[in-house]
């Protein structure tokens, strides 16, 4: 499964994509983060366990303690390789 995450609020220079990186390690799902410029992070998640990247998009209304984050828009697609080695910072 693959999630496209966009994480909305204060999520530029708070550590953020910091944050995610080691969630994301700990639950083992794939993929990346990034800033765009419109303030917003970008995120493409991949596992085979929904659970873990349920857990994932939680993680990502909390994120790190000077963020505020105010939505997070997702969208479920399924995946037909795992694209993604280990999860990347851009």
């Amino acid at each position: 499964m693959q999630y496209e995450i966009f994480v909305s609020g204060r999520v530029q220079g708070v550590g953020f994509r910091f944050f995610l990186r080691r969630k994301a390690q700990l639950l083992g799902i794939r993929g990346f983060v990034e800033n765009l410029p419109n303030g917003t992070v970008h995120v493409i998640a991949q596992s085979d366990d929904e659970k873990a990247l349920d857990k994932f998009v939680s993680e990502c209304w909390r994120g790190p303690f000077m963020a505020r984050v105010k939505d997070v828009r997702v969208s479920k697609n399924q995946m037909e390789n795992n694209t993604y080695d280990g999860f990347q910072i851009f």
